[in-house]
């Protein structure tokens, strides 16, 4: 088994569209991601799946239908199972996501934004 650190900053380079994640890591049957964020998402939620947002670089807010929470460098959110919510960010911003290995991107809805197999990187 072969052990390596990873750059954030490196992984992030290498790619620029957002909303296409791409898998850095993975431990327990979670993978972690990265992806970047520029204007806004789609409204979905995941019915089995907890996702957890951590910002590496920049800002964006994570709607809900009853509000919206923002988000900066260095925090995290954790979206529970079965809530609706859409990232929006007026300015790019490069979040690092903690979800299960079965997390589909787009929850509850599959479109053209859907991301079936990410890219591992």
């Amino acid at each position: 088994m072969r052990i390596d650190k990873v750059t954030l900053a490196e992984k992030f380079a290498t790619f620029g569209e957002p909303f296409n994640p791409r898998i850095v890591g993975e431990l327990n049957g979670q993978h972690v991601k990265i992806v970047r964020i520029l204007g806004s998402f789609i409204w979905h939620r995941h019915e089995h799946e907890d996702e957890m947002f951590l910002v590496h670089r920049g800002r964006f807010r994570m709607e809900f239908r009853d509000r919206a929470i923002g988000l900066e460098a260095g925090d995290f959110l954790i979206v529970p199972r079965g809530v609706e919510h859409r990232p929006v960010a007026e300015e790019e911003a490069e979040v690092v996501l903690f979800e299960p290995a079965s997390t589909l991107n787009t929850g509850n809805v599959v479109g053209e934004r859907t991301v079936h197999a990410p890219a591992r990187i």
